[in-house]
């Protein structure tokens, strides 16, 4: 029979995307001076599994170009060449080609195929080139290099293989033998045995053997390595270097204590002679799991970067750890984003009907319908839970968006000449699928801003007395119901005098004693920009008003901070998710609105004197000695109300984007979560409505709009101060 490979394609691509991300997040974090060998054991790992699922489906061009960059990684990690800054930008330029090569397959998008080959080209010269001399510091560094850090002992290890044919053992063989040097025996016509000498464990080798066996079908044996009496003619990897001429036979049945990789992170800690199959079965699970197997893989159903997928030390051991504690189960699985949306959607619906059951149980009498009464406050109970429950699952981590950061900045700071230290705060602070997309281009104008206007060249920061590198932090964090992003450099910091004279040039009337925060909004300003020159890569003000359109448009507030010589920080606060949330039930006529709970400040009945007239602007009411805007919500909406004068009914306070405004409604209804419907898709936009909901009547409501509401009242809030 044969097997569609088409329909493991998703899985593949998938895979790969975050296996490329892995290694761009390690090729940025390596020390050149002296790189860490788990860090490029790692690298090497991912490449090499890239080949290995190509090869699977026949991705020639994927096939070509990995090998060759596992040729160059292969040589740097044995010690045979040293690591430089052009061999990172090599491989760096090798991800992005493999990237564009993986999305020409996937999306059918054009390959550059002059640019494939030019970085081809690139690997295979540097391939060829002789290994330079190491300096006595490399050596120090170098964990192959001397006795200061000795390399991990060789072990030898018998594989026993099921029956599979003798090609299929040639191919696992040449796999193996990347690990070290491998031997091959017939235990009968059908059945073979290889033998391993390699400086690794068997969780290495599980994970080799994972792409063509079952950990079941395989049985792993660590053998006695022979001494230099008997094996006199033996390799520098079998005599230990020297380092372990006196061993005893009984000393090749223990692991040295040298390390995790020594260890084989617990693999061996009862010291047998021979690893039982439950425990290779448990440890090659936790393999599979980090080779991404097609039964074992993350939930992420974006496809996005899986960040610990081939993290090594502590991260690999606590990961082991987790997977026992769970019976080696599998702890997670892919599904399709329209899955989880169409499950959100069903939960939704539960929550309406619920409220609905809800209201209409409100008139029963509690003595007579008491136990139905319990059953639907336990129903409310478990409705909220599972909502709760559900829309976590849209939830996801904003390393997400800050894991593509690094590699922009890197390459920017070097197109600029500058030195920028990048740190990012609460990588893991969570946010809404659907709100996390949409917040990369905002946060990428942002950071591209910091480092072209923000960040000084070293000359200019040395000047100033400042350390030549800037540093430059993107941090997450959680504050009630909304997610808080910071983008904050410690460059220049913006120039009052400056933005001042650029509004005044640009035809912007503006008061003598503005504050600096109403000043920092002016480049939020369309066309604003004080940049002496325009270049390809931002200006301060530049887009900025895009930015702020768009983060507004999510439900968004973008908040300056700055300080002349200090540096600037640009905060944005976001709700965590749109698809529920807390709102204020009011009432106007016959009509019930729903105010974001978030902007609702407080809610007053005001006296007639604090009721102010202004002539062909409207009316504003005075709150403890500050007038702000009164927006008739009737009138905005056209209906009939049962109250026109603002002493009669109740005026809300609602904030945003730092400024206030009092909402005329004639009653308050009550405050709930609600599930928000985009109306757009199923009727047409309308002005001040950002969505609806179904309320426990049945009945439709519209959700406000506060931040457009509040932006059509600021000029006349703006004039208002200067007629009081």
């Amino acid at each position: 029979m044969t097997i569609d490979m088409r329909q493991f394609f998703g899985v593949f691509f998938d895979e790969t995307d975050e296996l490329l991300a892995e290694m761009e997040r390690l090729l940025l974090v390596v020390d050149v001076a002296a790189p860490d060998m788990e860090h490029l054991n790692a690298i090497f790992r991912a490449a090499h599994s890239i080949k290995g699922g190509a090869a699977t489906f026949g991705i020639d061009d994927l096939i070509e170009l990995t090998h060759l960059t596992e040729t160059l990684l292969d040589r740097i990690r044995k010690g045979e060449m040293i690591l430089t800054g052009e061999h990172v930008d090599a491989f760096l330029c090798a991800k992005d080609m493999l990237k564009m090569q993986l999305d020409g397959h996937r999306l059918q998008t054009p390959v550059d195929r002059d640019a494939v080959a030019e970085a081809r080209k690139t690997l295979q010269s540097l391939s060829q080139q002789s290994a330079p001399a190491q300096s006595d510091e490399s050596k120090k560094s170098d964990p192959e290099a001397g006795p200061t850090t000795p390399k991990p002992a060789c072990q030898r290890f018998r594989i026993e293989l099921p029956l599979m044919p003798e090609g299929e053992v040639d191919v696992l063989s040449a796999e193996l033998g990347l690990l070290g040097e491998i031997s091959k025996a017939a235990l009968d016509e059908k059945r073979f045995v290889l033998s391993l000498s390699t400086t690794k464990t068997a969780d290495d080798i599980i994970q080799i053997c994972a792409f063509m066996l079952e950990p079941h079908e395989i049985n792993i044996i660590l053998e006695p390595m022979p001494g230099p009496a008997a094996d006199a003619t033996g390799n520098e990897d079998e005599q230990g270097y020297g380092l372990f001429e006196q061993t005893e036979p009984a000393a090749a049945e223990t692991i040295a204590d040298t390390g995790e990789e020594d260890q084989g992170y617990g693999f061996f800690e009862p010291l047998p002679p021979v690893a039982s199959r439950d425990v290779l079965e448990a440890e090659s699970k936790d393999a599979s799991h980090q080779l991404g197997q097609p039964d074992n893989v993350s939930m992420s159903a974006h496809g996005g970067s899986q960040s610990d997928a081939y993290d090594v030390g502590d991260k690999r051991a606590d990961s082991k750890y987790d997977t026992e504690k769970s019976g080696g189960e599998a702890s997670s699985i892919r599904v399709s984003i329209e899955k989880v949306d169409q499950l959100i959607n069903l939960v939704g619906e539960l929550v309406i009907t619920q409220a609905m059951i809800e209201q209409r149980t409100d008139s029963l009498d509690p003595l007579t319908h008491e136990r139905l009464l319990n059953s639907v406050s336990q129903l409310t109970r478990n409705t909220r839970d599972l909502q709760e429950a559900v829309m976590s699952i849209r939830m996801m981590p904003m390393d997400y968006v800050f894991s593509r950061f690094p590699r922009m900045v890197r390459d920017l700071a070097a197109k600029l000449g500058k030195k920028v230290d990048f740190i990012t705060h609460g990588s893991a602070t969570e946010l809404d699928k659907g709100l996390i997309e949409r917040i990369i281009d905002p946060l990428t104008h942002l950071v591209r801003n910091s480092i072209d206007h923000g960040i000084e060249v070293p000359e200019v920061r040395r000047a100033s007395g400042k350390a030549e590198v800037g540093k430059l932090s993107l941090s997450a964090s959680h504050q009630g119901g909304n997610i808080i992003i910071e983008v904050s450099d410690d460059g220049a910091g913006l120039n009052r005098d400056k933005i001042l004279a650029k509004a005044r040039q640009q035809g912007i009337s503006l008061p003598e004693d503005m504050s600096d925060n109403d000043i920092w909004q002016l480049i939020f300003a369309p066309g604003f920009s004080t940049a002496e020159t325009i270049t390809d890569i931002s200006g301060r003000g530049v887009g900025m008003d895009v930015v702020k359109r768009n983060i507004t448009a999510m439900g968004g507030v973008v908040d300056i901070r700055s300080l002349k010589g200090f540096g600037t920080t640009i905060s944005v606060s976001l709700p965590l998710t749109l698809a529920i949330l807390d709102g204020m039930s009011i009432k106007v006529g016959d009509e019930v609105y729903i105010l974001p709970l978030g902007y609702v400040l407080e809610s007053l009945q005001p006296a007639i004197s604090d009721v102010k007239e202004i002539s062909g602007q409207g009316r504003v009411i005075k709150v403890r000695g500050e007038y702000l805007p009164l927006i008739l919500l009737y009138q905005v909406f056209g209906i009939e109300p049962r109250f026109t004068h603002p002493s009669e009914g109740i005026a809300v306070i609602l904030e945003s984007e730092g400024r206030k405004a009092a909402l005329l409604v004639d009653d308050l209804v009550g405050q709930q979560q609600v599930v928000v419907k985009n109306i757009e898709s199923n009727y047409r936009k309308i002005a001040g409505v950002s969505g609806a909901t179904i309320l426990g009547d049945g009945g439709v409501s519209l959700i406000i709009d506060v931040a457009a509401l509040l932006r059509s009242s600021r000029r006349v809030a703006d004039e208002t101060i200067f007629s009081l």
